[in-house]
C-alpha cells in the first residue's frame, strides 16, 4: 500500500512511472519513474515514524539497490551514461509521506 501511495505522489508530480517492483539479477527496486531524461530509483521504507523508516534502509541495500539502477539501465539506449537519481520514500504509521531527493548521495 505505500508503494501505491508513493507512486501516486510521483505521478501527480508529473513523472512517469516505468516500473513497479522491478527485479534483476541484482535485485529489487521498490519503483522507477522517471522526469525529462532523469530516472529515478525509488526505495520505499513504510515504519511507525520517518525516523524509524529512514533507519530500515542500509548501506548493504544501497548498494544492491544501485548495482540493479545499474543493470536496468544496461538496457536503456543511453545505458550507463543515463542520467539517474536516488530517492528513499519513508512513509509514517499515518500514511504521510517524505520523499528524500538523491537520498544516496554522499
Amino acid at each position: 500500500m505505500a508503494e501505491d501511495r508513493v507512486a501516486s505522489r510521483y505521478n501527480a508530480q508529473g513523472y512517469d512511472i516505468l516500473a513497479r517492483r522491478w527485479r534483476g539479477r541484482a535485485g529489487e527496486i521498490d519503483l522507477i519513474c522517471q522526469i525529462g531524461d532523469c530516472l529515478v530509483f525509488v526505495e520505499v521504507k513504510s515504519s511507525r515514524s520517518h525516523a524509524c523508516a529512514g533507519e530500515r534502509l542500509s548501506r548493504r541495500q544501497m548498494d544492491r539497490i544501485c548495482r540493479a539502477a545499474c543493470e536496468f539501465c544496461g538496457d536503456r539506449s543511453a545505458g550507463l551514461l543515463s542520467e539517474m537519481r536516488f530517492d528513499a520514500a519513508l512513509v509514517d504509521a499515518s500514511g504521510r509521506i517524505d520523499v528524500i531527493e538523491n537520498a544516496f548521495g554522499g
